[in-house]
């Protein structure tokens, strides 16, 4: 360690400069001048008395140079206004380039906050008026006295600077400083002034300690920049001017008082009918923090203004934060925007160019995604007149063909929103939202969400005809048309898009009889877990909530499915019956249907119940329930959904008992993580006719691995359990045709939900058996599913050559996977509008297929 220094050498304030030393300032002369190295800032004497807010009295140092000094063996020293004895308080550390150096003194018995500090000492000082002297040694001033006497302690050679305040007798300068107080301190300006005159260098204000360790404030932000928008949003995904201060003039194209989105659009007056050559856009969000904050009063659409704002991107969108401070009314000479009228461009680099401007879409958009609608009143859209598809409906996993058709849906797909960021679904367990409900409850749930509609339904593969422009957005990782104003439901005033009802009230008979007029129908429908025992019945079940915190479906914790209460039953039996009996059909393979055996009841429970509400519906008798196969394992093998039949014993008769594949159910063989196929062979029930076998399947879901090699997604389209659906279609191949022939059919039709898209390995097995999807040979271009905006089927109908030479025709009945959530009997009383209808619409999340065949085979 450096010896300390009892004799200072130099001249007054000489520095040593010399890079990466600390220097020692010294001092020869005899009172403080105006080239001090180091100054006393501020003096504060009331620190714990009454009225103070700070604990302790405090001394605190400048360095005035850009060269850090040690101050180790230094000294701050106290007289009482008219003393002569001096109070001592050794110094040690070094006091930053620029910086500040506080020393703590004696606490009173007052105040709230402790003093930060460098160095803390015991001196007493007085609130109103003393003398401070900085010394660069440690020994007490002596041999002086005031201002007026020969040698007063100001000019003595090793005081570096010297305070007297209030009514101090000696002082630097002409004066002291003005007279202290409980809340005040007596402190030079921010950037150190020093005229060796401490009744000018000082003035009084409250006390405001700032220890070595504290950083400097920082620089003043620089002026705002004036820029166009163009400049602001630059070529590329970001802007090039983000984090700085920028004046902007645009008209307003679209804003958004409320829905949380708070801002509005603005764009370069005159542009719009062309977009930019160099690629930069003429628009830019302007962002008001806050929820729901009113907007400055200058943000109405159409006008011309002016705004002040840092750029930002905030997820991809370039945006200027701006205060209502800073939004002005900037005149009436300008030039109107026009909508951009353009095709939607296929490459983000093409949308860019138009984020944030005005734009009108043209050709034709199609409804391709529903599913965020009844959550965030959102609806995806894809340009041209088919929805997305699944690449792996139309071609084969991991093709060419295929990774063309995930670039088309990329190259098409746009969401329309609704100009808020509302969410209508987010649960609250507030109780100051749900008020003492045990339960969670809906926060935006008096709210309805835009683009719901049981007479006016948007539905997926529906057309959307644009009547008015939109401005071109970027949120939440999706390119978006955002309305102009925010779209509120349910009448959605202010819509800029209309769209086509392309509801039917029954299959297209057209497509069914195709081929002649068909003797007998048959149809595959997935009716969405329809269990008759209840959430409620369990005290394990957690529920699904609605608006006013009742459950509405099963959501974890037990092995029930479906709905809640018998309210929620209720709502979802009159939706199944109406969609199954209007598919007027003679046989009906229903999967997801309650496997009563595993709730200790007999198997075909809740099917039965099932049955009994179709015959109330169509009359006695119209339906019968085909029984549970004595051929399936012990319920303990089976899963809690089974498949089932149901038929019109008026139209058809069964052909002997039925079947199932009950002997490969363990865990390991092939259905040990499916449902067991069943199978019946039926006949025309008048008249003659050949036989044909009707079997029913569930193969393994997409959602999780089952136990097999190759069962992972590997990301080919196909999603999880590829293997274990391989090995079901596999030992479904090698059963079925014993069974046929055991009863005599030719014909055999295959129905169910195959978890299979189109070109998908699992139904090669069956293709290369020489079984017939009827769904994509008689129905090509629909679907019975959609999940994530993308169509496809997974519900199917095959048929062997026999089969195949019955068929008249088929038809996808689009009456539920194009459809909102909101519709379903799963989210009845989520909104402020009642969705329920006892109609066929999403009655599942699955379409039914139709299939139309002859009594005989040709």
């Amino acid at each position: 360690m450096r010896e300390r220094r009892k004799q200072m050498m130099g001249a007054a304030g000489a520095i040593a400069l010399t890079a990466g030393v600390v220097s020692v300032a010294t001092s020869a002369q005899a009172a403080p001048t105006p080239s001090a190295s180091v100054v006393i800032n501020e003096v504060y004497g009331g620190g714990g008395n009454s009225g103070a807010t700070y604990k302790q009295d405090f001394i605190e140092l400048a360095n005035t140079t850009s060269a850090p000094i040690s101050l180790t063996g230094w000294s701050v020293q106290y007289a009482s206004s008219t003393g002569a004895n001096w109070a001592i308080t050794p110094l040690t550390g070094t006091l930053p380039a620029g910086g500040t150096y506080v020393v703590r003194e004696a606490a009173g018995t007052g105040g709230t906050t402790d003093v930060p500090s460098d160095v803390v000492g015991t001196i007493a000082m007085s609130g109103t008026g003393g003398k401070v002297a900085l010394v660069n040694t440690d020994g007490a001033l002596t041999g002086c006295g005031a201002k007026s006497t020969t040698t007063p302690c100001s000019g003595l050679p090793q005081v570096v600077d010297f305070v007297g305040y209030g009514s101090a007798n000696d002082f630097a300068g002409s004066a002291p400083t003005a007279v202290t107080s409980n809340s005040t301190s007596a402190s030079r300006s921010a950037t150190h002034a020093n005229t060796a005159d401490n009744g000018a260098d000082f003035t009084l204000g409250a006390p405001s300690p700032t220890p070595a360790g504290t950083p400097p404030p920082p620089p003043p932000p620089p002026a705002p920049v004036a820029k166009t928008i163009a400049e602001v949003q630059g070529t590329g995904a970001t802007s090039p001017l983000v984090g700085q201060d920028v004046v902007v003039k645009g008209v307003v194209t679209a804003a958004y008082p409320t829905g949380g989105l708070n801002g509005f659009f603005l764009q370069t007056q005159g542009t719009g009918p062309e977009s930019r050559a160099d690629g930069a856009s003429d628009a830019v969000f302007v962002f008001q923090s806050g929820r729901d904050v009113p907007l400055d009063a200058d943000a109405v659409v159409g006008n011309y203004v002016e705004v002040t704002g840092e750029v930002s991107e905030f997820g991809g969108l370039t945006e200027i934060t701006a205060a209502a401070a800073d939004i002005v009314d900037a005149g009436t000479d300008f030039s109107a925007v026009q909508a951009l009228t353009s095709a939607w461009p296929r490459t983000d680099a093409g949308r860019e160019s138009l984020e944030g401007m005005l734009f009108q879409p043209t050709g034709a958009y199609t409804v391709t995604n529903t599913f965020a609608t009844n959550q965030y009143g959102e609806v995806g859209l894809a340009s041209g007149t088919t929805p997305l598809l699944q690449s792996t409906e139309v071609a084969e996993p991991g093709s060419a063909e295929a990774k063309a058709v995930d670039a088309d849906n990329a190259a098409r797909k746009v969401t329309l929103d609704d100009g808020a960021s509302s969410n209508f679904t987010a649960a609250s367990y507030s109780a100051a939202t749900c008020g003492t409900r045990p339960t969670p409850c809906l926060l935006n749930g008096d709210q309805t969400p835009a683009y719901v509609s049981n007479t006016e339904p948007v539905r997926v593969g529906a057309p959307a005809t644009f009547t008015a422009p939109v401005v071109v957005d970027y949120r939440f990782n999706l390119w978006r048309f955002q309305p102009t104003a925010p779209v509120v439901g349910p009448e959605n005033t202010g819509s800029p898009v209309t769209f086509t009802n392309t509801r039917t009230a029954a299959p297209d008979e057209a497509d069914i009889n195709q081929l002649g007029d068909a003797d007998l129908k048959v149809a595959s429908f997935n009716v969405l877990n329809y269990f008759t025992d209840l959430g409620d019945a369990d005290p394990e079940c957690l529920a699904y909530y609605d608006r006013d915190s009742s459950g509405d479906t099963v959501r974890d914790g037990c092995d029930r499915r479906g709905a809640w209460d018998a309210a929620d039953l209720a709502r979802q039996t009159e939706k199944e019956v109406s969609a199954i009996n209007a598919l007027d059909a003679d046989v009906v393979g229903l999967m997801e249907v309650e496997n009563s055996a595993r709730f200790g009841h007999s198997r075909d429970e809740s099917l039965s119940r099932l049955v009994a509400a179709l015959n109330a519906d169509a009359g006695p008798g119209t339906w019968a329930f085909v029984p549970s196969s004595t051929d399936l394992p012990s319920a303990d093998e089976q899963d809690f959904i089974t498949s089932a039949m149901i038929y019109k014993p008026a139209n058809v008769m069964r052909v002997d008992r039925s079947r199932a594949l009950g002997d490969q159910s363990e865990d390991g063989q092939a259905f040990g993580n499916a449902r067991e196929p069943i199978a019946q062979t039926f006949k025309k029930k008048t008249g003659k006719g050949d036989k044909f076998l009707f079997v029913v399947n569930h193969f393994k879901s997409k959602g999780s691995a089952g136990p097999f090699p190759g069962d992972a997604d590997s990301g080919d389209g196909q999603g999880a359990s590829v293997t274990s659906r391989i090995l079901q279609a596999q030992a479904l191949r090698d059963w079925v045709p014993g069974v046929a022939a055991e009863y005599g059919a030719k014909a055999i039709v295959m129905a169910g939900d195959y978890n299979s898209y189109t070109m998908e390995d699992p139904l090669d097995v069956l293709y290369d058996a020489g079984y017939t999807d009827v769904g994509s040979k008689f129905d090509d271009g629909q679907y019975s599913y959609s999940f994530s905006g993308l169509s496809g089927s997974l519900d199917h109908i095959l048929v062997n050559a026999a089969g195949l030479k019955m068929s008249t025709g088929a038809d996808h009945w689009n009456i539920n996977s194009g459809e909102s959530l909101a519709l379903e009997y799963s989210r009845y009383n989520y909104h402020g509008t009642d969705f329920h209808d006892p109609g066929p619409y999403r009655s599942s999340d699955h379409d039914p297929v139709v299939l139309g065949l002859k009594a005989f085979v040709k």
